[in-house]
């Protein structure tokens, strides 16, 4: 990156605070500073949520999502408890009173959004929103973290349920997991390989995984996407962190192999330097297979 582009975040960031109005200790003119205003508007959907799955969404630490909630109670907006079945979780949901506020904060933000449009022409309007769709979608991005799990850890297992299920419904004549070459887990854990789990506000949302056999190339396996995640570059950022993994291992070639059904990916494999080759294993789903040749300093553009 470069100083003129992080010279930029910061404009847009001070920009932002300053027209939205959360440098106000009253946001939107209401009797509380923006924190309470939002953590009130991600608990108000009407359900009991986890505690932490909240401050997970807002990506806020424990001290302060705790003294939110606390000034929320105080006011009567919010009820905190355990738990029914785990006393050690909190749970939290919103009073009449929360809910009164939360729909007052409903009419006054999009008053707010109606003031930032209304002194544009209907070209600007759309040139802004369609600008903020993609500001969204990038920030939405750049806040996913990758993690080495074990293959055995339950946000790993969910991944790699949900890859088998959506393989059963787009592969011609199903998905038999049974059948497949799927690597044993031990191949997916240090030194033999790894297995990479991305995640979205504390959630999984993909995965993909790395054999590093001893004396032969590295191999790539089980590249997942939640679907409501697509479009986000996350399965190249996969990619090209396991290109990168591998290569500091001291890989030169990786491989892989994949469905003719999973045209996306053939797409995005194509794009990204790997060449078709001939058959190297006998995996019974495979259509196409791939190769990359790697050096010593693979890396990806930062």
């Amino acid at each position: 990156m470069t100083a003129e582009q992080v010279e930029q975040v910061r404009r847009f960031n001070r920009t932002v605070a300053e027209r939205v109005g959360v440098l106000h200790d009253h946001y939107l003119g209401a009797a509380r500073p923006y924190g309470q205003a939002r953590l009130l508007w991600q608990i108000g959907d009407g359900a009991t949520h986890d505690v932490r799955s909240v401050r997970d969404r807002l990506g806020l630490d424990s001290g302060y999502v705790s003294r939110l909630l606390r000034a929320l109670e105080r006011d009567g907006l919010v009820v905190v408890e355990p738990h029914p079945r785990d006393r050690r979780v909190r749970t939290v949901r919103l009073t009449v009173a929360g809910r009164t506020e939360r729909a007052l904060l409903d009419e006054r933000s999009d008053a707010l959004a109606a003031s930032l449009l209304g002194p544009l022409d209907a070209r600007q309007r759309d040139r802004l929103t369609s600008a903020m769709a993609t500001v969204e979608r990038l920030l939405t991005a750049a806040v996913v973290s990758l993690e080495v799990l074990d293959p055995d850890h339950p946000d790993a297992a969910y991944c790699l349920r949900a890859y088998a299920t959506e393989l059963a419904r787009l592969f011609d004549g199903g998905f038999d997991p049974a059948r497949s070459l799927l690597p044993d887990p031990g191949e997916l854990r240090a030194p033999r390989g790894l297995f990479l789990v991305a995640r979205l506000h504390g959630e999984p949302v993909g995965c993909a995984g790395l054999k590093l056999p001893a004396g032969a190339p590295a191999e790539i396996k089980r590249v997942w996407v939640r679907p409501g995640t697509r479009g986000l570059g996350l399965a190249r950022r996969l990619l090209a962190e396991l290109e990168e993994r591998a290569a500091r291992h001291g890989s030169e070639l990786v491989r892989l192999d994949t469905n003719k059904a999973l045209e996306a990916a053939t797409r995005l494999y194509r794009d990204s330097g790997y060449t078709e080759v001939p058959a190297f294993n006998d995996e019974p789903y495979a259509h196409h297979w791939f190769e990359k040749r790697l050096t010593p300093h693979t890396r990806r553009d930062r």
